[in-house]
């Protein structure tokens, strides 16, 4: 490696290998690389913080990001307009919007990225009519939107069921802003029609479209399908994936996950063959918790971790404790074939509630769990985790892949709409 070879590497040398691990997606190594260069005594500038802050944000990893957010208040980079909106993204993207928005408050300077920052950051915590405000309040400012702020408005109105706003604020795009969208424009449109259930408006829109639908597009129709339960337009759906992407597993497995859903067994086999004639695998769920500045991960299923012990304890505990008070374990979402009792043992070892267990067991009482899941949380845990805040009085921050999930004193942020 030529940066280990150099006798004395210097800030920009530094920073561009910073920024190319983040660029990568590797942003644990760029972490450890921005510590390193702290260590060497090596001059900051705000490309090295924003870029350490972005990995941060990629990791959800909140302690590290409150670590570079001093060095970056140590070195004098606060005021920086760059480092102000890599933290306005990196507090939102590690689940305190509240944060976010008190550093948005104390920029002296904001651009239109600030802006959209802040659209994007509440949206995905589920904030769809305060996104909308943060909009007129950028007009008032005298700012243009662009391309990525449509995409925070058309994501923060579908999640939050905003189909009228949503129409609008597509239609404005070209009309009043002269932006033509692109295709995570018409994705995030499609999506907004899925979740409210207008699936045939959906179908249609796809239809209408002037450039040609990916698989993304079909994905977003596949997973309302599966949502609403119509597993004839599914099948229509699943089969122009298949023609665009030969290899995606994820086809296969939404396709698979609609038809155990409607409990048609025969039809679920038939496709995970299918998968297994292509040499094709379901991406493994799995959740990962920041505990003292260190991230342990935990998959479905198994418990790996030194503290296994612990965490069963807990997590029958919670158990326990939940169906005392009303919870039934959701089996529709064991998305196979066996016998109840087994089911219900599967469910209570979904990653999400593990990591949540053993987040409650690492802790102080009172403190707020965040956990991070690869996949879209799954049903059963979602109610599971209203019950689990209530019980155990704390709030319970969960990112899917999807956007992010507040529990507290029993209910949920997404009020159900996801």
């Amino acid at each position: 490696m030529l940066f280990c070879q150099m006798p004395k590497p210097d800030t920009v040398t530094w920073t561009a290998m910073i920024v190319g691990y983040v660029q990568m997606g590797n942003d644990a190594d760029a972490l450890k690389l921005f510590y390193q260069m702290l260590k060497e005594g090596v001059k900051l500038d705000h490309f090295a913080l924003s870029s350490a802050l972005g990995a941060c944000a990629g990791l959800a990893a909140l302690e590290n990001g409150r670590q570079v957010h001093a060095s970056a208040v140590e070195a004098g980079f606060e005021s920086s307009l760059f480092v102000g909106n890599a933290l306005v993204d990196m507090y939102s993207k590690c689940g305190i919007i509240e944060d976010a928005l008190e550093v948005f408050d104390k920029m002296r300077v904001r651009d239109v990225v600030s802006w959209t920052a802040m659209i994007v950051g509440c949206a995905q915590h589920g904030r769809g009519k305060v996104t909308l405000q943060f909009f007129e309040q950028m007009l008032i400012a005298g700012l243009k939107p662009n391309n990525i702020t449509f995409v925070g408005l058309l994501y923060a109105c579908s999640h939050a069921g905003l189909v009228d706003e949503g129409r609008h604020y597509f239609n404005s795009m070209s009309l009043e802003y002269g932006i033509s969208p692109t295709i995570e424009h018409y994705t995030c449109m499609l999506d907004l029609l899925g979740r409210a259930g207008f699936l045939d408006e959906a179908e249609e829109f796809i239809n209408n479209m002037p450039v040609k639908p990916d698989a993304t597009i079909w994905g977003a129709m596949l997973g309302a399908c599966r949502v609403h339960g119509n597993i004839d337009m599914a099948q229509r759906t699943a089969e122009r994936l298949v023609q665009l992407q030969m290899e995606d597993s994820s086809t296969f497995v939404l396709l698979s996950n609609t038809y155990a859903a409607a409990g048609r067994w025969d039809d679920v086999a038939k496709v995970r063959k299918l998968m297994i004639g292509r040499e094709l695998r379901k991406q493994p769920g799995c959740s990962w918790i920041e505990v003292k500045a260190k991230t342990h991960v935990f998959h479905a299923g198994e418990i790996s971790h030194p503290q296994k012990e612990e965490i069963h304890v807990m997590l029958e505990w919670l158990a326990a404790q939940m169906k005392a008070v009303g919870y039934v374990p959701d089996t529709n979402f064991v998305l196979h074939d066996m016998e109840e009792h087994k089911k219900e043992h599967h469910l209570s070892y979904h990653s999400e509630k593990v990591a949540v267990a053993f987040g409650l067991i690492s802790t102080f009482s009172g403190t707020t769990i965040r956990v991070v899941k690869n996949l879209r949380v799954c049903g059963d845990c979602h109610t599971a985790l209203k019950f689990i805040c209530k019980i155990v009085g704390r709030e319970i921050v969960v990112r899917d892949a999807n956007r992010f999930h507040h529990f507290k004193d029993g209910q949920c942020s997404c009020q159900d709409y996801w």
